[in-house]
């Protein structure tokens, strides 16, 4: 892709008109629907995170948060009145998972500013819902 812009970035420019407005995503090979959920999973933990407010910087001081919700997000195992419970999609991923893919990538707004921020995209409808977005994250249970 690059080599076919010698001028590089300056050369490109973000349209700002809107030619559709509909979810898109990443894209599996049809039939691999674990892996599609596995995909899925991770990217919802990258929204989720960013609705705790949780950071690449700051998610190891949320392990010791007092929120049960946030526990077992980040892959600590509660014990309640019922018993032990953790994160388990049932994929063969670790408990932990949502841990691993913040600490190492971020949530979804560090991967926004880091990649597509330089280009001059704004966050608008890939921003939270709470910030006026279309962005958001189902119940981690």
């Amino acid at each position: 892709f690059r080599s076919a812009y010698p001028d590089g970035a300056d050369s490109l420019v973000i349209l700002p008109e809107v030619f559709s407005k509909e979810p898109l995503g990443p894209a599996v090979l049809d039939g691999d629907t674990e892996w599609a959920q596995v995909v899925n999973w991770a990217i919802l933990a990258t929204i989720q995170a960013e609705e705790f407010g949780i950071t690449s910087a700051n998610v190891d001081s949320f392990l010791t948060s007092e929120d049960v919700t946030i526990q077992r997000f980040l892959g600590v195992e509660i014990t309640t009145d019922e018993g032990s419970a953790v994160l388990d999609p049932g994929l063969g991923l670790p408990t932990d998972f949502a841990y691993q893919i913040v600490s190492q990538v971020g949530n979804y707004g560090e991967i926004f500013e880091r990649h597509l921020s330089p280009l001059g995209l704004e966050r608008g409808v890939n921003a939270l819902w709470t910030d006026g977005g279309l962005m958001y994250a189902p119940p981690f249970r």
